[in-house]
Parts: structure tokens; C-alpha cells; sequence
């Protein structure tokens, strides 16, 4: 079982993160983004060249999404934390939580990241804007939740988790919610799991050599 990743995506962190919980052995690959021929070279085992990618040779499967991966290593590997709960209906608010981290935390996140990083004269205020808005809807959301919430469903650690760490540990960075002292204390949290702690130590030196900084 093959994982194709990149150390400083968020859908990569965040099944890595599951990774490292379900104790699940692997194979990692990194695919550098910034390299031109390396993403050419990925593109011929996945024309789309999105990761993280997850091939299962021994089975002719190859599983793309990071939900999707962390849904197959959770199904097919039942060591280490259980990630989706059985209970249909917890698994379905597990991935609606999932859903909402992804598209609302984590999709404006990189709009804000990224624009950053454009050239003047071709960035997006309008988008910028609408990306802090989505935002600060979430953090108003998330915050009410952990006033009484250890973990997105409770007291229960789950793939939403795994979906908020990155997304939250970028989010600050580029639109900081320090005001929000349960999200602060939540994030917290997720920073001492030692499944994420892990991935943020490996990250570290491919975030520095990407970016410039820590």
C-alpha cells in the first residue's frame, strides 16, 4: 500500500495524521509540488495530480480524496483508533463534521494562503474577503461547539479531527482566531495528539525549504 503525498498539504497532513492513528503500515512518496518534472511524473500515476493518492496494488485499487482514504484504511485496517463509528448515525455526523472542515475551514484557508503568494496585480480581494467571512463563520461556529466539546464529536476522537488539525494549524496562520480561546484550547489539543505532533516535526523542514519560513 503505497501513499503519495506532500508533507506540507493539508489533505495530506490530515490522512497522515489518520495514518499514524490507525497504526497502519504504509509506503510514502512524496510528490514535490514546486518541481515541474515531479509533478509531470506523478501525473502518470495520477492524471490529476492531486494528493494525497493512495494505491493498493494487491488489490488493483487506487482510492483518491483524503476522506476517502482515511473511510478504506479505517474499513480495512481495524487497529489503532477507530475513526468512523459504526453507528450509522455517527458515522454520518463524523462526516458531515468532515465535510464542513473541509469546505469551510480548509478551502477558504488556501484561498487566503495562496493569494498571499501571488504576483501583484493578479490577487483576488474580492475572494480574499469572502474567504475571511467563510471563516469567521466557522470560528464563531467551532467556538461555541468546544465550549463544551473536548474532540469534534465530544469526547470522541474521529476522521474530523484528523480533517481540523491542518486546516485549524494553517487557518491561524493566515487569519489568526486567537479571541476564540475554546478553539485555541481545541487546536491545542490536536497539536499534543502524538499522531499530529508527528506529522508536524516531518512537515517542518519541507514547509522551510518550500516556503522560505516557518
Amino acid at each position: 500500500m503505497k501513499l503519495y503525498y506532500n508533507p506540507v498539504s493539508s489533505y495530506s497532513q490530515k490522512v497522515m495524521m489518520a495514518f499514524y492513528e490507525k497504526e497502519c503500515p504504509f509506503e510514502s512518496v512524496i510528490v514535490n509540488l514546486m518541481d515541474q518534472a515531479s509533478r509531470d511524473e506523478y501525473r502518470k500515476v495520477y492524471p490529476l495530480g492531486k494528493v494525497p493518492f493512495l494505491d493498493v496494488p494487491e488489490k488493483s485499487w487506487q482510492v483518491p480524496e483524503s476522506t476517502i482514504i482515511i473511510e478504506y484504511i479505517d474499513r480495512h485496517f481495524p487497529g489503532g483508533t477507530k475513526l468512523i463509528p459504526d453507528d450509522p448515525d455517527l458515522a454520518r455526523q463524523v462526516r458531515m463534521r468532515d465535510r464542513m472542515l473541509d469546505l469551510y475551514v480548509n478551502e477558504p484557508m488556501g484561498k487566503i494562503f495562496f493569494d498571499g503568494r501571488r504576483p501583484e496585480g493578479s490577487k483576488d480581494p474580492h475572494g480574499v474577503a469572502q474567504a475571511k467571512e467563510r471563516l469567521n463563520g466557522m470560528y464563531a461556529l467551532l467556538e461555541g461547539e468546544f465550549a463544551k466539546n473536548t474532540w469534534a464529536m465530544g469526547d470522541i476522537f474521529s476522521m474530523a479531527d484528523c480533517a481540523a488539525a491542518p486546516a485549524l494549524q494553517y487557518a491561524r496562520m493566515v487569519h489568526p482566531f486567537e479571541g476564540h480561546k475554546h478553539l485555541t484550547a481545541y487546536l491545542g489539543r490536536l497539536t499534543e495528539r502524538p499522531s499530529f505532533a508527528r506529522v508536524l516535526k516531518e512537515a517542518a523542514p519541507h514547509f522551510v525549504a518550500t516556503f522560505g519560513a516557518k
